[in-house]
């Protein structure tokens, strides 16, 4: 482990690209027992942990330490991890794994409307908390990669267009702000335009992520988007999955 981190890492929104960098992950978490486990973990795998108890502490050590992902528990005091989310957000655009003790839909869709990335439920493996975080942080890696090198043209499909080159997503020539996440399952469903995909393989696409225990996470983020772009633009398949309605015949990327 490379303790003194020769690395040109930057902080300005984007994990480092540079190969053998550490990342730096804060883990925000009130019970010291989980908090110690995940951080032991996290370092075991190569990870530069630091932690904090409070929401006042995580916004500190964030701005601070300028930490490439956050595992952000929702359940904090002096403030929770919804208002981490918002207070770090505001800041620059930072992969937000977020934990919740409750299995509880409406929690998780607004941790995802306050830029949260993902969520996991108490209880959970450890192993799936570190393949999830290295997931977060290479879709940072390719989002990065996507604006060097950028892909030409915008998908329109009716009156939904998505600019992939910026990132950008328009309904009726108003922007509408998704998360990183959001954007990755919309280009998914818009490659295949009225084509149903399984959850399973919007989990592997979007997340990298082949077990079907985290098919709950593809729901939840669909619901998100609809409620951003219109519920009627995504249809449900029952026990199958999902497809983005476009009109006949439907755009292309130009």
């Amino acid at each position: 482990m490379d303790h003194h981190r020769s690395t040109t890492q930057s902080h300005g929104g984007t994990a480092a690209a540079t190969p053998g960098a550490q990342r730096r992950v804060l883990v925000v978490e009130d019970d010291p027992t989980i908090t110690e486990a995940i951080a032991a973990r996290l370092r075991a795998e190569g990870f530069q942990v630091r932690t904090a108890g409070d929401g006042p502490a995580a916004v500190e050590v964030f701005e601070a330490w300028q930490p490439d992902l956050l595992v952000l528990d929702v359940m904090l005091p002096g403030f929770d991890g919804l208002e981490v989310c918002r207070r770090v957000q505001a800041q620059r655009p930072v992969p937000v794994l977020m934990l919740t003790a409750r299995d509880d839909e409406t929690d998780m869709l607004v941790g995802l409307g306050v830029g949260a990335d993902d969520y996991m439920t108490k209880p959970f493996s450890m192993r799936e908390l570190v393949a999830r975080a290295h997931v977060l942080l290479r879709r940072v890696e390719r989002a990065t990669l996507a604006a060097t090198a950028p892909r030409s043209g915008t998908l329109r499909l009716g009156e939904l267009e998505i600019d992939h080159a910026q990132r950008r997503v328009r309904v009726s020539g108003k922007d509408v702000h998704l998360t990183p996440t959001e954007f990755d399952l919309l280009v998914c469903l818009a490659n295949s335009p009225r084509a149903v995909l399984s959850r399973e393989q919007l989990l592997a696409e979007v997340w990298d992520w082949a077990d079907a225990s985290g098919t709950r996470t593809v729901d939840s983020h669909i619901k998100a988007l609809r409620r951003k772009i219109g519920a009627e633009r995504i249809r449900t398949v029952h026990g199958v999955g999902y497809a983005l309605e476009a009109p006949a015949p439907a755009s292309e990327w130009a």
